[in-house]
């Protein structure tokens, strides 16, 4: 990074320079490596110490400014100024370079048409001896597992039943 100092009513001493230099090199990852220019403007006026800083970076302009009774402490509330925009754009370019494309401008319509529609599999995931139970029997089989429904052989009409969770809490049941 390269710095400018500008200082009226005051010179800029060395130890002012290192002092900015320092609070750069500690928000520099912010700035990716990108040249970037900063001018360092100080300056005293009845006691005040103010300070501000202006920085070209990424073809975008960061300014900050902050007047205090010590210069070393304006200077590091205004650089703390810069690195809340300077993050605060960065993530805006992060962002925008991150965003999702719509799906209609990713692929026109005569290219899903040619797309290769695959058939669906039937994966079978689980299977279980079936005994004759009644459908009170099933609920409570139900009640000791994780699953979310249950088929079984209905001893009292003899066809094959599923009994479900509902949402309410309650059991759904589907008779043939």
């Amino acid at each position: 990074m390269n710095f400018d100092f500008t200082g009226r009513h005051i010179d800029v001493t060395p130890a002012l320079r290192l002092h900015v230099e320092e609070h750069f090199k500690k928000i520099n990852h912010l700035f990716d490596g990108k040249s970037a220019k900063a001018h360092v403007i100080i300056e005293v006026e009845r006691g005040r110490h103010r300070s501000e800083i202006v920085i070209n970076w990424r073809s975008e302009v960061l300014t900050a400014n902050s007047a205090n009774f010590d210069m070393y402490l304006s200077l590091s509330q205004t650089i703390a100024k810069i690195e809340k925009q300077a993050r605060r754009l960065k993530d805006k370019i992060i962002d925008k370079s991150h965003k999702a494309r719509k799906r209609a401008a990713v692929s026109s319509p005569v290219e899903q048409s040619e797309k290769f529609v695959r058939p669906r599999k039937i994966v079978v995931s689980d299977t279980m001896a079936s005994k004759p139970m009644t459908a009170e029997e099933a609920a409570i089989d139900l009640e000791y597992r994780n699953d979310q429904f249950l088929v079984f052989h209905d001893a009292t009409g003899g066809g094959v039943s599923v009994i479900f969770r509902r949402k309410d809490g309650h059991y759904g049941l589907i008779q043939p």
